[in-house]
């Protein structure tokens, strides 16, 4: 039998980019950070990631049908935490700068860039659901460092 703490203390080690997903749903507007985000193919231009069935992101992308990722900068942390904390709603976009991308979804300002895509397939993984998203829309944002998360810590490369 396999210790999930163990599995956990070893994944920490090695680093994973930061992003935010956003999604626009009728008047509700949500953003979660994620770790898990991958490149699954460039033709078509595929990404997937992993939601917890439990955050309230699961069924609003769902609902959506598309998201908005923004993949974070050097110096955003606190966005990272922001989005990664379960703010409520009412305080989720509180002191944000964000642009509404072409599907409604928020766009954070100051990211690396965002990917703006349709959800295709969702696969259940454990406690998680895993999200394939076509992207429909790429754009470059600040030429900066990433921030990424190793060993439960935020920095950049």
């Amino acid at each position: 039998m396999v210790d999930p703490e163990h599995v956990r203390a070893l994944l920490s080690r090695h680093p994973s980019g930061v992003c935010v997903v956003t999604v626009a749903a009728g008047e509700q507007k949500l953003g979660l950070t994620i770790g898990s985000l991958v490149s699954l193919s460039l033709d078509p231009p595929l990404v997937g990631f992993a939601v917890s069935r439990e955050a309230a992101m699961h069924e609003l992308l769902r609902e959506a049908g598309g998201c908005a990722i923004s993949l974070l900068a050097a110096g955003q942390e606190w966005l990272a935490q922001h989005f990664a904390r379960g703010v409520p709603p009412i305080a989720m976009w509180h002191k944000v700068g964000m642009e509404p991308g072409s599907n409604g979804a928020p766009l954070l300002v100051g990211a690396l860039g965002w990917l703006e895509a349709t959800l295709q397939h969702e696969v259940a993984t454990g406690t998680h659901t895993f999200f394939v998203c076509e992207v429909r829309r790429v754009e470059l944002g600040e030429n900066a460092p990433a921030l990424v998360r190793v060993r439960g810590e935020y920095t950049s490369v």
